[in-house]
C-alpha cells in the first residue's frame, strides 16, 4: 500500500490554524483586536522567514502555560460553533484535487499536523481523509487542561507517527508522498520517496532547490460547503477544545513577542 501525508497549515488550508480561529475568539471577548492583529503579523513574519525549532519550542511552552486550568467543554462549544465559519472557506482547491488523485490511485490519505487533534480530526472528516495524526493534549479528571501533552506531533515525532502507521497498514514509504510548506517538516519530507514542497518558506525552498524536489504553489482557497460530506454536530463535538486554547495562547504569545 502507498500513502499521501499532508501537513495542514499553509499546505491544505490557506491560513495558520491559530490565526484563523482568532476571529471567533475575539468576538467572544477572549482576545482583543490588538492581540489578533499582532498574531497575524507574527504569522506573516514566520511565513517569510521560516520558523526554527527553538522558536516553536518557546511558542509551545508559552501556550501550555496559558491554557493550564482551562475548562475543555467551554472551549469545545466555541470551536463547534465556529468550525464551519473558520475552516470551510480556506481549504485550497489544489489540495483537494491532489487528494482526489491519490484516492483514485488507491493511496491512503493522512493529515499530519502539530495542531491539536481537537481541530485536526474534525477537519479530517470534512476532507474525507483516511486518518489524522496530531498533537494530543492532557486533560485532568475535572476536564481541565493540565498544561502538558501526551504527544507533541512535530518534527521527528511526525516521522515516528508515520512509521507506526506504515507498520500497521503495510505502507511502502519509499513509494509514498508527503506535502508541506515548512522547514520544520523536513524530517517528514525525507521519510518518503516523493517529497513535495507547497508554498514553501525561505529555508525549505532552498532545500527543495538543492535537492531538486517538486515545488508547488497553492493559491485558490475554496469553500467546502456543498462539495464534501459535513460532520454531524456530535462528530464535531469529539474535537475542538484544545484548538481554541492554543489559539488564544498563540495570540497572547504573538502579542508579547518582539519581532526583529
Amino acid at each position: 500500500m502507498e500513502a499521501a501525508f499532508f501537513d495542514l497549515d499553509k499546505t491544505v488550508i490557506a491560513r495558520a490554524t491559530l490565526v484563523a480561529f482568532s476571529t471567533p475568539l475575539r468576538r467572544k471577548g477572549m482576545i482583543t483586536r490588538r492581540l489578533m492583529a499582532r498574531a497575524v503579523w507574527a504569522q506573516i513574519v514566520a511565513t517569510q522567514r521560516g520558523v526554527d525549532e527553538e522558536k516553536l519550542r518557546e511558542y509551545r511552552e508559552q501556550a501550555l502555560r496559558v491554557t493550564k486550568g482551562w475548562d475543555r467543554q467551554k472551549l469545545v462549544d466555541l470551536i463547534t460553533e465556529s468550525l464551519d465559519e473558520v475552516v470551510e472557506p480556506i481549504v485550497y482547491r489544489e489540495a483537494l484535487d491532489l487528494m482526489d488523485e491519490h484516492r483514485a490511485a488507491g493511496r491512503r490519505i493522512y493529515l499530519v499536523s502539530a495542531s491539536p487533534e481537537e481541530i485536526v480530526t474534525p477537519l479530517g472528516r470534512y476532507l474525507g481523509v483516511d486518518a489524522t495524526l496530531a498533537t494530543q493534549p492532557q486533560v485532568d479528571a475535572e476536564g481541565r487542561y493540565t498544561g502538558q501533552v501526551k504527544v507533541y506531533n512535530y518534527g521527528v515525532h511526525k516521522v515516528a507517527a508515520i512509521e507506526e502507521e506504515a507498520r500497521t497498514w503495510s505502507i511502502d514509504l519509499d513509494a509514498s508522498y508527503a506535502y508541506s510548506d515548512s522547514i520544520t517538516d523536513l524530517p517528514m519530507l525525507e521519510a518518503v520517496g516523493h517529497p513535495v514542497v507547497v508554498n514553501p518558506d525561505k529555508s525549505l525552498l532552498k532545500v527543495a532547490a538543492e535537492r531538486s524536489w517538486e515545488i508547488r504553489v497553492f493559491e485558490h482557497p475554496e469553500s467546502l460547503r456543498g462539495s464534501l460530506p459535513r460532520p454531524t454536530k456530535r462528530q464535531a463535538l469529539v474535537g475542538g477544545g484544545t484548538a481554541a486554547a492554543v489559539a488564544v495562547a498563540g495570540t497572547v504569545w504573538a502579542a508579547g513577542r518582539r519581532l526583529r
